[in-house]
């Protein structure tokens, strides 16, 4: 499996901080954002890995990470002309994904939990695609998932209001090879972006889309507002000095795995 981190977009509700720097690239607590979805990566044991940003950052984030050989990885670069949504970034990586099954993860999200990389790693042979939910208070911000009495995904919704399921689908995905080509076949949505939510509806179509709920004590934070971004430096921070480790750190998950 190879892996996709999405550290585009235009950062609107980080302005004016990311006016003149990629919000993947702030700082949460004592590392740089992007440091902690290329740390889940590489638990889940993916040492290849695309990282998809704009023109206008993409050599900052080349100049932090190279080819990730201080991480026992590989890292490539593809740019992203323009804002097209999650679903497009699969597009753009249809080439280093190949025909490989593929971990696709927005570059401000945030997840630790016990055994969170091996549990992952479980997931790298999947067939069809793999999403996860996590109970929100305030669902219709976010993708939520809505599921039977069965614990399977009967409906996939962007942002709903009023929303009827409190469970948010946070921004890790697992894909089997066809992840691309759906991708091509979805139409952009009234905002001119195709959306992850209509590539996970085509899966769902099939029959092809799983979902695990998150299990309790696994954290995940949206870092992309100024409430999300201080929220996670303060948890990283307790974590760090309560445990006496190092969160969302490449070299240590390298070590790790």
């Amino acid at each position: 499996m190879k892996g996709v981190i999405l550290a585009g977009g235009k950062g609107t509700r980080l302005s004016p901080l990311t006016q003149a720097v990629s919000k993947q690239l702030l700082p949460v607590y004592d590392k740089p954002m992007i440091y902690y979805p290329l740390s889940t990566l590489i638990l889940a044991g993916i040492k290849e890995t695309l990282l998809v940003s704009s023109p206008d950052h993409i050599g900052a984030f080349e100049k932090l990470l190279g080819a990730g050989e201080d991480f026992g990885v590989q890292i490539q670069y593809a740019i992203q002309d323009k804002p097209l949504g999650i679903a497009h970034s699969l597009i753009v990586a249809e080439e280093f994904i190949g025909n490989s099954r593929v971990a696709l993860i927005l570059g401000d999200n945030l997840f630790y939990g016990q055994g969170l990389g091996r549990k992952l790693a479980t997931y790298t042979k999947i067939s069809g695609a793999m999403i996860f939910g996590y109970p929100v208070s305030n669902p219709e911000e976010y993708g939520v998932v809505h599921l039977n009495s069965a614990g399977e995904v009967t409906k996939i919704e962007e942002k709903p209001s009023p929303a009827t399921s409190n469970y948010a689908i946070p921004g890790l995905y697992f894909f089997d090879s066809k992840a691309s080509a759906l991708a091509r076949s979805i139409r952009p949505s009234q905002r001119g972006e195709l959306e992850i939510t209509d590539l996970l509806n085509e899966y769902l179509s099939r029959g092809e889309l799983k979902v695990e709920i998150l299990p309790q004590g696994t954290a995940w934070l949206d870092t992309g507002s100024f409430e999300g971004l201080f929220e996670a430096a303060s948890f990283v921070r307790a974590i760090q000095h309560r445990q006496g480790i190092s969160l969302g750190d490449p070299k240590e998950a390298s070590k790790n795995v």
